[in-house]
C-alpha cells in the first residue's frame, strides 16, 4: 500500500476486476490517476442491499473516497463517472474492452507510481469503444500509445539492427530487437516475422499521430489481420505469457 499523506481521500479509477474477500467484501484492483494501479476492499459489496455494487463493477470509471486499512485501502463511496453502458450491451464490444483492460493490467505493477497520460487513455479509449467508434482503430492506437507509456515503444522509422532508414518496401519485424529489421540484416537474423510496407505505414500512421488523424485510416482486411497478429505476438514476447482476452474475441467475431 503506498503512502499517502491523509488517511481518508479520494481518487479517480477504473476498475480493472474485482474477486470475492471474505464473507460479503469485493476485493478491486482498479488504475487511479493518482496512484497508477492499486487495490481497495469495498465491503459489504457483494450484499444486495450495497450501495456500493453498482459504482465497482470492471471498466467502470468511478470516483471512491479511500481509507487507510491495516494492509490495503478500504473503499467508503463511489460514485459513478462513466459506466460506459454500450460496452456491457454488446458482447464483441464487452470482450475489446476486457482486452484493453487485461493489457494494461499486464503490463503495469501495483503502487508503481502516478500515471496520468495512462490512467487518461484508458478512459479515452472506453469512451471511443462505447461510442461505437471502428474497434480495430481505437485497440491499435490505445497499444501503440501504451507502448510508448510503458517504455517499449517500437522502432518503425529506422532498422533496429543496423540503424539505416527504412525504405518503402516490405520488412522483418524482430521482437527481441523491439522494431523493424531490413531487408538486408534479415537474411541473417533468426525467428523474425514479414511485415508488409501497407502494414508498417498504419503501425508508424498510428505511433506518431493524433486520434483524430488515426481514426481517419481504412486499411485493409490483409491489413488488420496482419497488424494484428503482429501485434499479439510482440505482447507476447513483452509480458511472456499470452493474453487470454484475444482468443476469445477471436471465438465470437467467427
Amino acid at each position: 500500500m503506498p503512502e499517502t499523506k491523509f488517511r481518508s481521500f479520494r481518487v479517480d479509477a477504473v476498475v480493472l476486476r474485482h474477486s470475492d474477500y471474505g464473507e460479503a467484501d469485493r476485493l478491486l484492483t482498479m488504475y487511479t490517476r493518482q496512484l497508477g494501479k492499486t487495490r481497495a476492499i469495498a465491503k459489504g459489496a457483494r450484499k444486495i442491499a450495497s450501495r456500493k455494487a453498482g459504482h465497482i463493477e470492471p471498466f467502470t470509471h468511478v470516483r471512491l473516497q479511500l481509507a487507510k486499512g491495516r494492509d490495503t485501502f478500504i473503499v467508503t463511496q463511489a460514485d459513478t463517472v462513466d459506466a460506459y453502458l454500450p460496452l456491457r450491451e454488446d458482447l464483441v464490444l464487452t470482450s475489446q474492452a476486457s482486452y484493453v483492460m487485461e493489457l494494461l493490467d499486464r503490463f503495469t505493477y501495483e503502487n508503481d507510481t502516478e500515471n496520468t497520460a495512462t490512467f487518461q487513455l484508458l478512459t479515452d479509449t472506453l469512451s471511443r469503444l462505447a461510442s461505437k467508434a471502428d474497434p480495430w482503430i481505437v485497440t491499435r492506437y490505445y497499444e501503440m500509445r501504451l507502448l510508448d507509456y510503458m517504455g517499449f515503444r517500437p522502432q518503425l522509422v529506422e532498422c533496429a539492427n543496423c540503424g539505416s532508414e527504412i525504405k518503402a518496401e516490405d520488412q522483418f519485424f524482430s521482437f527481441t530487437a523491439g522494431g523493424v529489421i531490413c531487408p538486408r540484416c534479415g537474411q541473417g537474423l533468426p525467428n523474425l516475422r514479414s511485415i508488409s510496407v501497407e502494414t508498417l505505414k498504419y503501425l508508424r500512421h498510428f505511433q506518431r499521430s493524433s486520434y483524430a488523424e488515426a481514426s481517419r485510416a481504412r486499411p485493409s482486411p490483409e491489413v488488420q489481420q496482419e497488424a494484428e497478429v503482429l501485434m499479439q505476438g510482440y505482447f507476447t514476447y513483452l509480458l511472456e505469457r499470452e493474453l487470454n482476452t484475444p482468443g476469445f474475441l477471436k471465438k465470437i467475431k467467427g
